[in-house]
């Protein structure tokens, strides 16, 4: 057995309590592998041999991932995930090595926080993505849809009359629970358009926003959007997913924009004039920061990443809010919107 996949089986039988010591033994890992992350701490003048905590691991900015190829494993033809921009603006590609290990993992931590796949319809809502062949949100809800046995489930790209009748064919069925995840500007579309009066009797349905208004709507505060979104389609909550085009593990939302991690994805805050000063989550003076990601389901890429979201930690450990985006980021599909 090779060395990531040791450490890709440990990720998925992970504890939080274990997360420290596989975090340290992925960082050697890829100090030692991956030809960007090593020449990144090379010019901090960090030796690996010097950091023995997780707090000492330094995060490599996501902007990498615009310019080279950051992988642990050399492969011959890695799937590609690309993020969403607009026309000659430089997108982030992530070399996904083990496209397999991505749906496993991505189905797992669905899983964990809303049970098995087979108890739900799936009705993805994602135009802009759909539009794309390399997106990551794409390749995992396929994955869902094709794992959950459902003969409803589907996409929609502009036919939602068809997504509305589908949804009045699923309104009277208690047995499953009913997805319908969406891009936010093509779920306030559907809410400004649509008669939807029929959902006042399907308390199985679940609306979760995968974030992004990409220049086709005017931006609004989360509140406001949820606001709208839960009066639309008559349910007491708006459910959220955060990922990112460089991730492979999501954290998922269950209402007023409080997401919740798995075992192999942690967030720590950076302050946001000097990159390598972190907070806490004993410092509560420290209220929002930069957001630092380290998700151990990046086994052959980069676990450990410097991204442009701002956040705030949550009032549960490895909880977190997003409050928005650095000012002078790109503005990106996968994010949300800015508080």
């Amino acid at each position: 057995m090779s060395i990531q996949q040791e450490l890709k089986d440990r990720v998925l039988a992970l504890e939080e309590t274990s997360f420290p010591a596989l975090a340290l033994e992925v960082f050697q890992f890829q100090a030692a592998q991956n030809p960007v992350y090593q020449e990144y701490l090379r010019h901090l003048r960090i030796s690996p041999t010097q950091v023995k905590t997780v707090a000492q691991i330094p995060y490599l900015p996501l902007e990498f991932f615009k310019t080279h190829p950051v992988l642990s494993t050399p492969v011959s033809s890695p799937l590609i995930f690309a993020s969403s921009g607009t026309t000659g603006q430089v997108t982030s590609q992530h070399y996904v090595a083990d496209p397999a290990f991505y749906d496993q993992i991505s189905e797992q931590i669905f899983e964990r926080f809303y049970g098995p796949l087979q108890d739900f319809h799936i009705l993805a809502l994602l135009p802009s993505y759909l539009e794309r062949s390399n997106s990551s949100l794409v390749h995992m809800v396929r994955h869902f849809v094709e794992k959950n046995q459902s003969d409803y489930s589907g996409f929609y790209l502009h036919n939602t009359d068809e997504l509305l009748e589908r949804l009045r064919a699923l309104q009277p069925d208690r047995q499953r629970k009913v997805l319908l995840i969406g891009v936010t500007f093509a779920l306030l579309d559907l809410a400004e358009t649509a008669d939807l009066s029929f959902l006042e009797d399907m308390p199985q349905l679940i609306i979760m926003e995968t974030g992004g208004m990409k220049g086709r709507r005017q931006e609004l505060l989360r509140e406001e959007v949820h606001q709208l979104l839960t009066k639309a389609f008559h349910v007491p909550v708006i459910h959220s997913e955060y990922g990112m085009t460089e991730l492979l593990s999501q954290g998922y939302s269950f209402g007023e924009g409080l997401f919740h991690l798995p075992p192999s994805l942690q967030i720590s805050l950076r302050d946001v004039n000097d990159p390598f000063t972190y907070y806490s989550r004993n410092e509560p003076s420290r209220r929002s920061g930069g957001l630092n990601v380290i998700d151990l389901a990046n086994i052959d890429s980069c676990s450990f990443l410097e991204t442009k979201d701002l956040g705030s930690y949550g009032p549960e450990a490895n909880s977190f809010r997003v409050l928005g985006r650095f000012d002078n980021s790109d503005i990106r599909g996968c994010n949300l919107m800015v508080l």
